[in-house]
């Protein structure tokens, strides 16, 4: 389950980098602007699939074999 771990914090981090990048008027921004940042968003939080987390253990594994 290590690559899971790994996949998940390599995941917060490219999420933080994100949030350092945002502009201070992101509230002037279009609609449609906001709504793919939403987008965006929810599509970074969803969960890793289990059978995705299983072909990276198993990744992992073979390339430490």
């Amino acid at each position: 389950m290590g690559g899971q771990k790994q996949a998940m914090a390599e995941k917060k981090s490219r999420k933080v980098k994100m949030d350092q990048c945002e502009k201070p008027d992101r509230a002037k921004a279009p609609e449609w602007a906001q709504g793919l940042r939403r987008l965006y968003d929810s599509v970074v939080e969803e969960p890793l699939p289990d059978n995705f987390a299983k072909l990276i253990e198993q990744l992992d594994k073979d390339a430490h074999d």
